[in-house]
């Protein structure tokens, strides 16, 4: 399926999938998504990627290497059930310390009952706020980092802008996030998997396809890898970088505060 991806100068405010939605619209509709799956999330991000989101988010933490001594702080956004948080307390054997924000509750309870079943609660905060408004002062956090979030962001530019101000000086973002598949015949595979499949499954094993059809749509609206490098570049980010996964179904970016 042919589909026109957004830009660097913006687009995805308005953009609920395929349909337009008037200012101010789309975060209540994706809210409404994120209650209706939270309890199936890690099912979700399966379906959408064939199980190896998984191998993908090992790949994130490696490259951030969180080191492993107190005092280091991660803001891990869009992170409600702790997925990724917990990859990185582990990965600094205990000793990092991860604010997780997200903007939707039922997100950030599966997290928390997570975090109490795995003994992690001493080394995480849970916070219910909005990446376009961070309740932090500048220079608080030593890494910013968002998995599959960033795109249900309708303000990307001011949400990078937000990570820019309350990372500290040399601190990092690491955003990892469905992309642009970069080669032929595997974009027409996956196209067919994601548009057919995955909304028909998300129907059989929850009830309810709609959630899954968004997503679906969003990534394919989604900037592609150069223009959301250049995106995290006008946030005020050097030394701007990616890497693809899977022939580009999924890209890391990486960006630096110096």
């Amino acid at each position: 399926m042919s589909v026109e991806r957004t830009t660097a100068n913006g687009g995805m405010e308005t953009s609920y999938g395929f349909r337009q939605v008037g200012a101010g619209e789309k975060q209540p509709l994706v809210n409404e998504v994120f209650h209706k799956v939270a309890n199936r999330y890690d099912l979700m991000n399966d379906l959408m990627s064939a199980g190896m989101h998984r191998v993908w988010k090992d790949a994130m933490i490696a490259w951030l290497n969180p080191p492993k001594r107190p005092g280091w702080k991660v803001l891990d956004v869009a992170g409600g059930t702790g997925d990724i948080a917990f990859r990185i307390i582990e990965a600094s054997q205990r000793n990092a310390h991860a604010t997780v924000l997200d903007i939707n509750g039922s997100m950030l309870q599966v997290g928390r009952e997570r975090a109490e079943k795995k003994g992690l609660l001493p080394h995480l905060d849970f916070v219910e706020a909005n990446a376009e408004e961070l309740p932090f002062a500048d220079a608080t956090f030593d890494a910013y980092t968002i998995a599959f979030g960033i795109r249900n962001v309708p303000r990307i530019d001011v949400a990078l802008s937000e990570a820019f101000r309350v990372l500290k000086p040399g601190g990092r973002l690491l955003c990892l996030e469905f992309s642009d598949v970069d080669m032929p015949l595997l974009d027409r595979i996956y196209d067919a998997w994601s548009f057919n499949a995955i909304p028909k499954i998300g129907q059989m094993v929850t009830g309810d396809g709609e959630p899954y059809a968004y997503l679906v749509e969003s990534i394919r609206k989604f900037p592609d890898q150069n223009n959301f490098a250049r995106m995290i570049g006008k946030a005020g980010f050097e030394r701007v970088s990616f890497r693809n996964y899977s022939g580009g179904i999924a890209a890391l970016h990486s960006g630096w505060k110096l």
